[in-house]
C-alpha cells in the first residue's frame, strides 16, 4: 500500500504518478523541493479536520486566498468553478459506505486541479479514494491529473449504482411479498424509511449530475481529447441513477397505497358483514322485546306451545330477510 508517516501533517497520502497508470509515494518533507517531469503529477489528498491542513493549504500551497477559503467551508454543496490559468475547482458528494455511517450522510471530496497538481480534501475516509489507490499500485490508474479527477468521480459514481439498486431490490421483495400473499403486510416504518434514503440521495445528487454536464463541454488545455466522452457517459449513468431513485419513490408510494386500499377493502367487508348481522337480529330483537313485556294479553303465554311459535316466528323473520335481501343483491 502507498503509506507514509503523513499523519501527523493530516497528509493522506502524496503520491507522483507516473504518467503509465502507476505511482510513488513521497513524505510531506518533500513537497517543498520536489521537481515533477514532464510526464508526471502530483496528487495531495488532506485530511480537512487536522489543523496542519489549513495552514499548509493557506501558508504553502501557492493558492489564492479565495481558493483556500472554498476549499475550507464547513457547509457546500457539489459545483465548478474555473479558475485563471486554466485550473479548476470541483466539489464531488458521494454515498457513506464508513461502517455504521447513513449512506445519505453524504461524504464529499474537494479538488483543486491544474496541469500537473491536484490537492483533495476529505472530511471523512473514501472508498473511492481507496479503489484508485489499488488500481495505482497495480499500475492500471490514471496517468495524468485530468484522468485522477475523473477517476474519482467515477468509483463516486459506482457507489451510488450499488446503493440504489439495494434499495431497488428491497422494493422488489416487498412487491413480491404483496402479489404473493393477501395477509401480508409491509412494516411502514421500514418502507417509508426507503422513500425517505430515496428522496434525500436524489436531492443531494441532483445538483452532481449539472457538473458532469458542465465537464463534458469544458476544455481545458491539460485534459485528455477523449476526456469530455467520458464525464458524459457519467452524466448519462447518474441521470440514470436518479431516475431511479424517483422511480423507487414511485414504488414505494404505490406500495404504501396497495396496502392502504387493501386494508380499507377488508375494513369495508367487515363492517358489511356487521351490518348484514345486525339487520336480521335487530327485528328479532324487537320481537323479543316486545314479548318480555310483563303485560298481560301476550299472544300463546297460556299455551304450551307459545315458545316453539315464538321461534318458529323469529326463523321465519330472518329467512323472510334473507331472501329479501338476496333480492336486493346485498348479499
Amino acid at each position: 500500500m502507498f503509506e507514509e508517516d503523513n499523519a501527523q501533517w493530516g497528509l493522506v497520502h502524496a503520491l507522483v504518478l507516473d504518467g503509465k497508470g502507476g505511482a510513488r509515494s513521497i513524505a510531506r518533507t518533500e513537497l517543498d523541493d520536489l521537481q515533477l517531469q514532464s510526464h508526471e503529477s502530483l496528487w495531495l489528498h488532506w485530511d480537512r479536520s487536522h489543523p496542519q491542513t489549513r495552514t499548509w493549504l493557506r501558508q504553502s500551497s501557492g493558492l489564492s486566498e479565495f481558493s483556500c477559503d472554498l476549499l475550507l467551508e464547513e457547509n457546500t454543496r457539489p459545483r465548478l468553478l474555473a479558475l485563471p490559468d486554466s485550473e479548476l475547482l470541483l466539489f464531488l458528494r458521494g454515498v457513506n459506505l464508513n461502517p455504521g455511517a447513513v449512506p445519505e450522510d453524504m461524504v464529499s471530496v474537494r479538488i483543486f486541479a491544474s496541469a500537473q497538481r491536484v490537492i483533495s480534501l476529505r472530511l471523512r475516509p473514501l472508498r473511492a479514494t481507496e479503489e484508485l489507490l489499488a488500481r495505482l499500485e497495480e499500475g492500471k490508474g490514471p496517468k495524468t491529473a485530468s484522468e485522477l479527477i475523473l477517476y474519482l468521480a467515477q468509483y463516486l459514481t459506482n457507489k451510488v449504482q450499488d446503493l440504489v439498486g439495494d434499495l431497488s431490490e428491497v422494493v422488489d421483495a416487498e412487491e413480491e411479498k404483496l402479489d404473493a400473499d393477501e395477509r401480508y403486510a409491509p412494516e411502514h416504518d421500514s418502507i417509508l424509511q426507503i422513500r425517505r434514503r430515496a428522496a434525500g440521495l436524489k436531492r443531494f445528487l441532483a445538483p452532481q449530475r449539472d457538473i458532469f454536464g458542465q465537464l463534458t463541454r469544458i476544455k481545458l488545455p491539460w485534459f485528455v481529447e477523449d476526456d469530455g466522452d467520458y464525464w458524459n457517459e457519467l452524466n448519462n449513468s447518474l441521470t440514470r441513477y436518479l431516475e431511479e431513485l424517483e422511480l423507487t419513490r414511485e414504488r414505494v408510494g404505490l406500495v404504501l397505497e396497495a396496502e392502504d386500499r387493501r386494508l380499507s377493502i377488508k375494513m369495508s367487508r367487515t363492517m358489511y358483514r356487521f351490518g348484514i348481522i345486525t339487520g336480521i337480529f335487530l327485528p328479532m330483537s324487537f320481537l323479543t322485546g316486545l314479548l318480555g313485556i310483563n303485560v298481560g294479553g301476550i299472544p300463546f303465554a297460556e299455551s304450551a306451545y307459545g315458545f316453539l311459535i315464538a321461534c318458529l316466528t323469529m326463523v321465519l323473520v330472518a329467512l323472510g330477510q334473507w331472501w329479501l335481501y338476496r333480492r336486493l343483491r346485498w348479499v
